[in-house]
């Protein structure tokens, strides 16, 4: 076994050995009579993070590497934030997944102002709930590694396709969380660079492009297209990819713009997709051979 592999180990065991630590903090604080019999509260968890900070880890393949195998909420501390952050993490698809946005039957308006990106909105916490992570926390998330975004999608006859960008990093808010994104695979098309068509890349490509919403125009184009396209973006002139537009709940759609939820590559600019998922998880990740499904495990 490698020394890189020992060490990797290492890290892991002792980010189990935090994470027991501070199960048994809670465990202990439950147990005392001015909170016995009743959920802690939001404040009271909230000191507990923060007096045993050190026992957080920084995203949701961390936790998957330390034994949490079970998709749902955590919470995590990516470096430069200042407090916790509450997190959906999907241990589904190879594992250690945070989910930054989740559309999937309109319930949830994207048509929202810059400071709502910049927080965040929606409902995690229920299996139909419609979010978005916030910018600072994609800032945070995205700046402290090498980090590859993946987007499931399907459209209203149950078609799945994906796509998937290492070297995912989005700038902070003085540079108006300007994107950034590396190479592409998948089968979804590659929206985000506009190399799907030759000559389009000046107004249809998302790399370096700084992201807008209705009351902050930051976009290329002489009008504001969050405002017309209605949902925040990283819009050029305006876009080839949009997965915060209008949700229509049969598909097809017209309007006097392309608003709705969008992957062009795959189908147009006047088709709105049913489901879209966007997650993150460092580029250099090794799933467990005993965790991988399609590893073949030998006695």
């Amino acid at each position: 076994m490698s020394v890189a592999r020992l060490r990797e180990q290492e890290k892991n065991l002792r980010g189990q050995l935090q994470t027991q630590e501070l199960l048994l903090q809670r465990l202990q604080l439950l147990n005392q009579p001015d909170t016995k019999d009743r959920a802690i509260s939001d404040q009271s968890q909230d000191t507990l993070f923060t007096k045993y900070e050190c026992a957080f880890v920084s995203d949701c393949s961390q936790l998957f590497s330390s034994g949490s195998k079970s998709s749902g909420i955590y919470r995590i501390k990516p470096h430069g934030s200042t407090s916790p952050v509450r997190v959906h993490c999907d241990m589904s698809d190879g594992g250690g997944w945070i989910v930054i946005q989740r559309r999937i039957n309109g319930a949830e308006c994207f048509n929202r102002s810059w400071a709502e990106y910049k927080e965040g909105f929606g409902d995690m916490d229920t299996e139909l709930g419609e979010f978005w992570l916030g910018n600072d926390n994609l800032h945070f998330i995205t700046t402290q590694g090498n980090y590859t975004l993946k987007i499931n999608m399907e459209d209203f006859d149950g078609n799945q396709r994906y796509a998937e960008y290492k070297d995912f990093k989005v700038a902070n808010e003085k540079d108006h969380y300007r994107l950034y994104f590396g190479t592409y695979v998948g089968t979804a098309g590659d929206a985000l660079s506009g190399s799907f068509q030759v000559g389009v890349s000046e107004w249809a490509s998302h790399q370096g492009i700084k992201f807008s919403t209705f009351d902050q125009d930051n976009d290329n184009y002489k009008g504001n297209c969050a405002q017309e396209d209605k949902g925040g973006w990283w819009f050029n002139k305006c876009h080839s990819a949009h997965l915060n537009g209008n949700y229509y709940q049969n598909g097809y759609y017209s309007g006097k713009t392309d608003d709705g939820v969008v992957w062009y590559p795959w189908r147009g600019w006047w088709y709105s997709l049913k489901t879209t998922i966007m997650k993150l998880r460092p580029t250099n990740f090794e799933m467990d051979p005993l965790d991988d499904p399609n590893a073949v495990h030998h006695r």
